[in-house]
């Protein structure tokens, strides 16, 4: 298993009141991101982690359709920093993420996006940037960032009116 350095970790939430704003944070979100970043997604089935990860696909420039890889566990993304889109619904646990060799993307040469990343909570770098998504309402959400302090400052800095 990899070995992972500490950082300083801080909170922002924010309130999404439709599909298409989900997806717009992340498109945000996406241009903050560098080689071997990787976003830890939660929440409940229905919640907009997909959303947010069409998100970050458009703001890497990656044209697309993209869909949850639960069946395949990951797709690759070809782009100048390639995305790597990571479903952990039907893993047992750390072991068998390890076991499909995608522990192997993460801190790689590309960005890696992780639905259900719960599951799966030893392989995650401390560094990784933790997306939880709460249903609030039919398509309203409160989306909380947490991570590195630096990061979630430069983010902060995307909303400041």
């Amino acid at each position: 298993m990899t070995s992972w350095s500490q950082e300083e970790r801080s909170l922002i939430e924010i309130v999404s009141s439709s599909p298409e704003e989900t997806a717009s944070l992340g498109e945000r979100v996406a241009g903050r991101l560098h080689r071997g970043s990787v976003i830890a997604l939660r929440g409940g089935l229905g919640s907009g982690k997909t959303c947010f990860a069409k998100g970050i696909a458009r703001g890497l420039g990656i044209g697309e359709n993209i869909t949850s890889p639960t069946y395949t566990i990951v797709c690759e993304y070809p782009a100048p920093v390639p995305l790597y889109h990571i479903d952990a619904y039907r893993l047992t646990g750390d072991e068998d993420f390890e076991n499909t060799g995608a522990a192997e993307l993460l801190g790689g040469e590309g960005i890696a996006v992780i639905e259900w990343s719960e599951r799966i909570p030893r392989s995650l770098p401390p560094g990784a940037l933790s997306v939880s998504i709460e249903i609030t309402g039919a398509e309203s959400r409160v989306i909380r960032i947490s991570g590195a302090a630096q990061t979630l400052k430069e983010i902060e800095e995307d909303f400041v009116l």
